[in-house]
């Protein structure tokens, strides 16, 4: 940690001293900010500095100094801004513009710089420094140097803990004062709750998991090991759905809820213990998929067990329905992210339609509490309510009535979300994709360079997707008729998936390109359920297949939210170009059932292999490195 003062006398040790607890590990006070872009140049890790007007609880400094929401995150107060202080907009969690006419908040004297910013932080500690004497204090105009050389600075908010900036005596006197009036602990154990979370989760979780949490610190469970036991849980609960009668779905229910309540105390017990990992976050977010998934084998098997003769079609339904709503909820928050860093792309067409949903859902947001609030934030069917659904309704009526319900309830969530998000981004025109390896998270390996181009990659995918949607149908009616489907309709239909790959190469420039990725998720998991039901592959078996393939797709995005490198090991996946075809040539051979079993068994070694040199292997070998003499 660095400091940097303008001159004026000021208790520097005690704020040393709380940098030092919160777990700075080399805590120096730099004279002025050309010391401190000295300081800067030797560095090769994370850099916090703070002013030494900062009053603050030590947990705000721990909190900044662990934020996982980004390399570069800075303090955000909602105080006044005072004479030398800097004012910040803020945009989606983004420090968007300093000194912004149109601030949000004040900078609170205190960032966290990761080290791919160091350059650039040295670099503004100069121009800074250069400027001395001007309006703003000498940390603000370094923040302000920072953000006008690029940097993507996330902000951090104080909430129920006390932080201010003072300038006298009196101000120290009266913050000091109100950082002893609140218990650090207690507001800590609040602050680990999502400040803005859905309805069911909010009244039937929070109300009381934070006992949960603190439990679970003293008893030193780490998040890790309560996502394990959350998704023990999950799978105990679809293990009695699957055997069904009122007692097991009513036992499965509560089974199910409690799972969940385990899933929110992982989380809140990381931010409570401040101990955030990527291995953590990526394993919270494959944990939550695969729990529910297997949630919906359990209901698809009991009700087929039950009698039903399409259990398994709903369970395979509700999973893909979920895993693409999945997919464009991501890339839409992406789309969103990058928005909020290109103001100047969002305030064209104010008074569009776009313009107008836009200006609505903001208002919305912030009226928090209020019924319109609450209504938008759970017609889009978010998992707590799912999973309230699926309990309730599995328990009540049974898997058929559970998994149905899922699938009414979620369609029209996806209507809804998609048809105003589609206007909502033809209005911000922001080309996501282009900021990405489109390819990578296309997922279109090898086979789909070497196709011709296209310049609508969009359009390609819709006809991928409608053609395989096109053979589920056919193959549906053939069976259904006691007749096979004929080889050549297959070959067709490839020849028309095969069309969306013509897109691989070109830029997703387009307004609506940041829907390729979920297109494409359909296309690949329509056709394989199409091939499947042509071979007259066993349900069961076809979603196991699928469920490999989401986990594959879900990887990719967990790695997207989570800023990190490709998998090592996606090239061997094939991409989806060359698993349907592989699908395709079982489908003319009649080996559907073995080509689902093998290719499928293949991936999950390759997926698995994946994590663990992602998670095991190279960041040992890299700790290795760092420790090795020379």
């Amino acid at each position: 940690m660095s400091g940097a003062a303008d001159g004026a006398p000021q208790p520097v040790d005690r704020l040393a001293a709380q940098w030092r607890a919160a777990g700075a590990g080399d805590v120096r006070v730099a004279a002025d900010l050309g010391e401190l872009a000295d300081l800067v140049a030797g560095a090769t890790g994370p850099v916090l500095v703070s002013g030494v007007d900062l009053v603050a609880h030590t947990a705000v400094l721990r909190h900044l100094a662990t934020s996982p929401v980004g390399p570069t995150v800075a303090l955000v107060l909602t105080d006044p801004p005072a004479a030398g202080q800097a004012t910040v907009r803020e945009e989606r969690g983004q420090v968007v513009a300093v000194g912004d006419a149109d601030a949000t908040g004040v900078f609170g004297g205190a960032l966290r710089v990761g080290a791919a910013d160091l350059p650039a932080l040295a670099d503004a500690a100069r121009a800074a420094a250069a400027v001395a004497g001007g309006p703003l204090g000498a940390v603000d105009r370094l923040v302000a140097e920072l953000a006008a050389r690029g940097a993507l600075i996330f902000a951090h908010r104080v909430r129920l803990l006390v932080a201010h900036r003072v300038d006298d005596a009196a101000g120290r006197a009266a913050a000091e004062a109100a950082v002893a009036g609140v218990d650090e602990d207690r507001a800590e154990l609040r602050l680990s709750v999502k400040e803005r979370d859905d309805f069911f989760t909010t009244f039937f979780v929070s109300t009381w998991s934070p006992h949960v949490t603190k439990a679970a610190a003293r008893m030193g469970l780490g998040p890790s090991g309560v996502t394990l036991l959350s998704v023990l849980l999950a799978v105990a609960a679809a293990v009695l759905f699957g055997v069904g009668g009122r007692p097991a779905l009513v036992a499965g229910a509560v089974l199910l809820y409690l799972g969940f309540v385990l899933d929110c105390v992982d989380g809140q017990l990381a931010r409570y213990t401040r101990h955030f990992s990527a291995w953590g976050g990526w394993l919270d977010t494959m944990a939550d998929r695969f729990k529910e998934y297997v949630v919906y084998a359990g209901l698809g098997f009991g009700a087929t067990h039950a009698g039903f003769r399409y259990g398994w079609a709903l369970a395979l339904a509700a999973m893909t329905l979920q895993t693409v709503r999945h997919m464009t909820d991501t890339w839409y928050g992406a789309l969103h992210d990058e928005a909020a860093r290109r103001p100047k792309v969002v305030t064209g067409d104010a008074g569009g339609l776009g313009g107008k949903l836009n200006a609505a859902s903001t208002r919305v947001q912030a009226d928090t509490g209020s019924v319109s609030y609450w209504l938008k934030r759970t017609v889009v069917f978010p998992i707590g309510e799912r999973w309230a659904l699926v309990a309730v309704a599995a328990a009540l009526f049974g898997p058929v009535v559970a998994l149905c319900a899922v699938l009414v309830w979620g369609t029209l969530a996806f209507a809804y979300t998609g048809a105003l998000r589609t206007l909502r981004a033809r209005w911000m025109k922001v080309p996501v994709l282009t900021t990405v390896d489109a390819g990578l998270h296309r997922d279109d390996g090898p086979l789909a360079r070497t196709l011709p181009m296209t310049r609508r990659p969009l359009v390609t995918a819709l006809v991928g997707a409608v053609a395989a949607a096109g053979l589920l149908g056919w193959a549906l009616l053939a069976v259904h008729g006691g007749r096979d489907l004929p080889g050549w309709g297959v070959v067709l239909a490839v020849v028309f998936l095969l069309g969306a790959a013509q897109g691989a190469r070109v830029a997703h420039a387009g307004a609506l390109d940041w829907l390729v990725p979920a297109v494409l998720r359909a296309a690949e998991y329509l056709f394989a359920i199409a091939v499947g039901v042509a071979g007259r592959a066993p349900a069961w078996l076809i979603f196991a297949y699928v469920l490999v393939l989401t986990l594959h797709h879900y990887d990719l995005t967990a790695r997207l939210e989570k800023r990190q490198s490709a998998p090592p090991l996606h090239a061997a996946t094939l991409g989806w170009t060359g698993r349907s075809l592989l699908l395709a040539a079982a489908a003319t051979a009649g080996t559907v059932s073995f080509a689902l079993t093998t290719l499928g068994a293949y991936l999950l070694v390759v997926f698995v292999a994946s994590v663990v040199l992602a998670w095991v292997v190279l960041p040992a070998r890299a700790r290795g490195g760092a420790t090795s003499p020379g």
